[in-house]
């Protein structure tokens, strides 16, 4: 399993956790989508939005191996704003390629995608 190093590990000042530390020993966990509801709380939107902004800063518009970043939160992105880069696509292989579906994404998240977009800051002093 690939570790993306440098890509956040979590959303700033919560409990979201965007990887996972150690390969799971029986096996990745499988991607599958997850609907969202327009009733999700406010922390769950902000948690995938700004697992959306690390992908974009972290892969752009370039495929990228699934690794270490967690199933769970893949998962409400996946088939929409994250999808398969590969033909045919294991969704239990920590080496599955994914890429950003840069035209939905844009429409879900256009905060991240506006040209005068604030970078997103990554480091959590709290606690510290």
């Amino acid at each position: 399993m690939i570790k993306h190093r440098g890509f956040p590990g979590r959303l700033p000042s919560s409990d979201y956790q965007f990887t996972i530390r150690r390969a799971n020993k029986a096996g990745a966990t499988p991607l599958i989508s997850r609907k969202r509801y327009a009733d999700r709380r406010p922390a769950d939107k902000r948690a995938d939005a700004g697992f959306m902004a690390a992908l974009w800063e972290y892969f752009g518009e370039e495929p990228f191996e699934r690794g270490n970043l967690d199933a769970g939160r893949l998962s409400w992105l996946f088939e929409r704003e994250v999808i398969a880069a590969e033909s045919p696509f294991d969704p239990k292989s920590y080496e599955a390629l994914l890429r950003i579906n840069l035209p939905i994404a844009q429409v879900s998240y256009p905060e991240i995608f506006a040209p005068d977009a604030d970078p997103v800051d990554w480091d959590d002093d709290e606690g510290a």
